[in-house]
């Protein structure tokens, strides 16, 4: 035999005309010669089992019989005819690849290595020799030129000159026996006889003389031994690569390197049908195909859960085959590309396994490796699944629905595999027209798209006018539920993958086809649609509306779409639509009213259940607004100023009814309380309304509009328009609401009436406490119940119109004139509680709601009222006290003091030093004053007498200069109103003497009073001007209550005294 080079597999008898067709599966006959073939390779399987393929004969049998379909007759009958069939040749392929670190046999420290190898065959020992058991063999040491027959020996190139030589020869021997015969391989050194001179040229150290002289020694060109390797055939596997340690000779140099060699058991000469009439090549892909074609059925998930790996049986035997065969690892991997790419096209699997296919061909690729058949067949591979897979891309909506488990990942691997298929060398050689597949793909996706719309159209196809607008919105909904798949799901794939941009392609495509299609429809519906078709239509408009906005997500565009200013199409509609809009808020809200039984919805919640059937009924228009975001902003302000319209006339007719619900309710039950009760959600759902219509200008986006409209309209038109329209609204419920708590007021003004006038009536001697409890416990259990049931604003102004009445009855009680100062603080204890009852401590009326002018007015009549008669006469003079200190005029003169307090004395020291401007009451035109001083109130001074100066004859400015002092305690000085009264007399010899003028000057005030001596000393001691005052005639108003007291003698002795001052008054009614 002869060394061999690597043959392209194949090589043998052509494929003829009975070459068998991939595109369908095998006919009987097709498949009993397969059958055949692949019994062949099983009954003659050659070499030690493989771990990985490690199966008996038996198994495999049973495994082709389920793969082929045979029963077991068929099975029995071909197996019969197989093993009649002539034996193959049986050959081990060797392929010699290099060895490493073998000895330097040369003087120069290398050697000149070759190889000689043979098959030594020996007959049939019995089973109990030696060789049954390998590893207790020692090496065999015999030399193949010894044991082989020159003609059955090969022999590799020298490599000069190396301890490393690379051969990569492949050497085909034959054999008879696997258990009788072994592998021989020696390796030698070349030696070539050569001049002592060359030699010694050559010597680089003293191991290399030694060499020499032991050259010497031994005959001259004979070859040095570098050592030998046994193998027994049946130790190897059916492919053995592997590095084995070459053996000596003898133990001097055991170390002698190894050796890189590579075994194919193979056959020649086989016997079956198909080997004798096809190539290698085709038998093994026929082979690969019927094996994958059964294991994808053996799934029982359905084929895409196949993955792509065969089971162990399957490995085997297509490991068999291909090694008897002797195919190269290229055509195998090409073999398994055409089954399986052909197979993918009628049972789709995992495409992975195409992949490893891809990378495999790519990383082996050599052209001239494959006759020409091949490769147009390799060709048409390549086209046919590139046309099946751009079929699939056309129709992914059906063929990878989302409903389907893995279908994502099926479409990425597809992409990935047509993407890594079109970058193949083999691909762009031998495919050189095909258009680029970017392209391809951009074209199937429009036409797909196109086509999957006319499917649509096609099964949505209405039978009415009324079923036409029905139909169109669900087109519409199915469009839009595929542009958003495209967007969210299969984008990136056909992006990330094939750089198309699939939502860009089929957004595009979709938006023309809907437009020319809705508006071929709408074409055929006249003005005169029915309500029924316009509603369809707002529906078919929400739905071009959401297919529009998808434009914001292209990423870029030339021109206009074909849906700009599709909103045109609707106008005729839009009457109908917002007509629609409100009958259904407004009968909702009717309907709403007519079951609504006014309780509140929970302890939280105080409004009633028709308030949330207006708030859904406002969301609900709000909501249509949204909705039509009309473009046109002139239009769009139209549309708005209908819909506010209509809410407005919607809330006003909410007020109607619901007031008319509670008289009805109220009717049928006489109980008062219920009515409040009704009274008070009534309010409460006014109130409720009321924030709903001030929360529309911010739901209905106001603000925007306005500014859409801003070069359209004046900003004063737009608040003309719709915000007079609204606050009209607001006025109304506002006085609705205040009818509303005004009658509710009116119910409790009654018991507060009569309580009050209880309280008035009853007797003085009564406890103030016991006299107020029946008022109290009326208004506690009366506003704890309003609380509970209005809501706080509402509940706030209910309890100021019942505090206005409140101190409206009090007032009246307070006006009636009574001698007792009782009834006053009873009156006055009855304010002080309701005022805090009414404020409930900052939870009800605030401070300056409660303090009105009519409540400072009662509290401080009352005040007075409850006085004793001497408080008031302290309050008098308090007053006169005050008035003096704000009196600056002089019109009746001024009278001068000086006045002091001597503490260790407990003394008042007052000094009249003069009086000025008198005014003149003699007929000869001056007067005789003198002054008159007096401690007030009397009360508080009984003992202390009145004194009087000297009497100045016609005198205008008189100057007396005379002190007096008075002994009074200081604490009486610090009483409430305590004062001097300096009254400026005309002495008239007959008849009563006439007022000059009087002033008051405060003992609290008098220098020394605190107990410091060194104030009351007379040379420190300013004096003190005092204007001179009379009393007005008309009477003070403490006077009059003073005088109501006929009782009161002290009352009606101060009253009388203050009278006859009043009556030499100067002072102008």
């Amino acid at each position: 035999m002869e060394s061999v080079s690597e043959m392209p597999a194949g090589d043998g008898p052509e494929e003829d005309s009975s070459d068998m067709d991939l595109s369908h599966r095998f006919s009987r006959r097709e498949l009993n010669l397969l059958y055949e073939e692949v019994l062949y390779t099983i009954l003659y399987r050659q070499g030690k089992p493989e771990p990985a393929y490690d199966a008996n004969t038996d198994e495999l049998y049973e495994y082709v019989q389920k793969a082929f379909s045979m029963d077991p007759e068929e099975h029995r009958v071909i197996l019969q005819r197989v093993r009649e069939l002539e034996k193959p040749v049986f050959c081990l392929k060797v392929t010699v690849k290099q060895a490493k670190d073998i000895l330097g046999k040369d003087v120069t420290g290398f050697s000149d290595p070759y190889c000689l190898l043979g098959i030594e065959s020996k007959s049939q020992e019995p089973s109990s020799d030696s060789s049954s058991h390998p590893e207790s063999k020692k090496p065999l040491k015999a030399v193949v030129k010894d044991m082989i027959p020159e003609d059955q020996t090969h022999r590799t190139q020298v490599i000069n000159q190396t301890l490393t030589p690379v051969w990569n020869e492949t050497f085909i021997m034959e054999f008879n026996d696997e258990a009788n015969s072994s592998f021989h391989l020696d390796m030698w050194d070349l030696d070539v006889e050569e001049s002592m001179r060359h030699k010694l040229g050559g010597l680089t150290d003293l191991h290399g003389l030694k060499r020499m002289f032991k050259d010497a020694r031994k005959d001259k060109g004979q070859d040095d031994f570098l050592g030998n390797l046994v193998l027994r055939l049946q130790d190897l596997h059916c492919r053995t690569d592997e590095w084995y340690n070459l053996e000596p000779r003898t133990e001097t140099y055991p170390n002698r390197g190894q050796c890189h060699l590579q075994f194919l058991m193979t056959h020649k000469k086989r016997a079956t049908s198909l080997s004798k009439t096809q190539p290698s090549y085709t038998v093994h892909r026929h082979l690969l195909q019927q094996i994958v074609l059964y294991e994808i059925l053996q799934h029982q998930a359905g084929s895409t859960s196949w993955d792509g790996e065969l089971s162990k049986h399957a490995r085997m035997i297509l490991y068999l085959h291909a090694a008897q065969k002797d195919l190269s690892d290229f055509h195998q991997v090409m073999a398994q590309w055409l089954a399986y790419s052909k197979l993918y096209q009628s049972l789709e699997f995992n495409c992975t396994c195409l992949l490893h296919q891809i990378t495999s061909i790519e990383y082996q690729w050599i052209q001239e490796r494959l006759r020409s058949e091949q490769k147009a067949e390799l060709a048409e591979s390549f086209q046919s699944l590139l046309a099946y897979g751009i079929s699939l891309l056309q129709k992914y909506r059906i063929v990878f629905p989302l409903s389907a488990p893995e279908s994502t990942n099926r479409l990425q691997l597809l992409l990935r595999v047509l993407v890594q298929m079109c970058k193949m060398k083999a691909f762009q050689e031998l495919c050189t027209l095909t258009p680029n597949l970017q392209q391809m793909v951009m074209e199937a996706l429009k036409s797909g798209t196109t086509e999957w719309f006319r499917m649509q159209k096609q099964h949505l196809k209405p039978m009415t006018m009324e079923e036409n607008g029905k139909a169109l919105v669900k087109l519409l909904v199915e469009v839009n539920g595929d542009l958003k798949q495209c967007h969210k799901i299969w984008n990136k794939f056909f992006t990330n993958t094939v750089n198309v941009d699939l939502f860009f392609i089929t957004y595009l495509e979709l938006q023309k086809l809907v437009s020319c299609h809705v508006r071929e429809e709408l074409s055929e519906i006249d003005s005169s649609m029915s309500q029924l078709t316009a509603e369809s239509l707002f529906q078919l408009y929400i739905s071009l509306q959401e297919l529009y906005r998808m434009k914001s997500f292209l990423f870029k565009r030339d021109g206009p779409l074909a849906l700009t200013d599709f909103h045109q199409w609707f106008k005729e509609a839009i009457p109908k639509w917002l007509q629609k809009t409100y009958m259904i808020a407004l009968e909702r809200t009717q309907r709403a009213i007519q079951v609504d039984q006014l309780m509140p919805l929970g302890e939280l919640n105080k409004h009633s259940t028709s308030t949330v059937d207006l708030s859904t009924c406002y969301a609900q228009i709000v909501k249509t607004w949204q909705q039509l975001d009309w473009p046109d902003p002139e239009e769009a302000f139209m549309i708005m100023v209908k819909f506010v319209e209509d809410m407005c006339k919607i809330a006003l007719a909410y007020c109607k009814l619901i007031k008319s619900r509670a008289d009805e309710l109220s009717s049928k039950q006489q109980d008062e309380g219920d009515a409040a009760n009704r009274l008070c959600i009534v309010v409460n759902n006014v109130k409720q309304l009321r924030l709903l219509i001030l929360k529309l200008p911010k739901q209905l986006e106001w603000g925007h509009l306005e500014q859409r409209m801003k070069d359209i309209i004046e900003p004063e038109q737009f608040q003309h328009t719709l915000h007079n329209q609204l606050q009209g609204t607001i006025t109304c419920l506002d006085h609705e609401i205040r009818d509303v708590v005004q009658n509710l007021a009116k119910k409790l003004d009654a018991g507060i009436s009569r309580h009050i006038q209880n309280l008035a009536a009853c007797s003085d001697s009564q406890d103030p406490e016991d006299s107020i409890i029946p008022l109290m416990k009326f208004l506690e259990s009366e506003l704890q119940y309003m609380n509970e049931h209005l809501v706080q604003e509402n509940f706030k102004c209910l309890l100021e119109l019942l505090w206005n009445h409140t101190l409206n009855e009090l007032t009246v009680a307070a006006n009636q004139l009574q001698n007792s100062s009782r009834y006053y603080r009873k009156l006055q204890f009855a304010l002080q509680n309701l005022e805090l009852c009414f404020h409930a401590e900052g939870c009800g009326l605030p401070t300056d709601a409660l303090h009105t002018p009519a409540f400072m007015d009662l509290e401080e009549g009352l005040k007075l009222r409850s006085a004793t008669s001497r408080k008031l006469i302290q309050s008098y003079f308090s007053g006169r006290i005050q008035e003096q200190l704000e009196t600056s005029s002089e019109k009746y003169g001024a009278v001068t003091i000086k006045a002091l307090y001597r503490p260790s004395e407990q003394k008042l020291r007052v000094e009249v030093l003069n009086a000025v401007n008198l005014i003149p009451l003699d007929s000869n035109g001056s007067s005789d004053p003198f002054v008159q001083l007096t401690l007030e109130p009397r009360h508080e001074f009984p003992e202390v007498v009145a004194r009087t100066t000297q009497c100045r004859k016609n005198e205008l400015h008189p100057l007396f200069d005379e002190a007096f002092e008075f002994l009074v305690p200081p604490e009486k000085c610090r009483q409430h109103g305590a004062c001097l009264l300096l009254t400026v007399l005309d002495h008239d010899t007959v008849g009563a003497n006439e007022l000059e003028g009087e002033a008051f000057f405060p003992l609290g005030d008098v220098p020394g009073l605190a107990g410091d001596e060194d104030a009351a000393d007379p040379a420190q001691v300013s004096q003190t001007r005092l204007p001179l005052m009379h009393p007005k005639p008309t009477g003070d108003p403490l006077l009059k209550l003073l005088e109501s007291r006929k009782g009161d003698k002290e009352a009606q002795a101060f009253v009388k005294l203050r009278k006859q001052r009043a009556k030499q008054s100067k002072e102008s009614v």
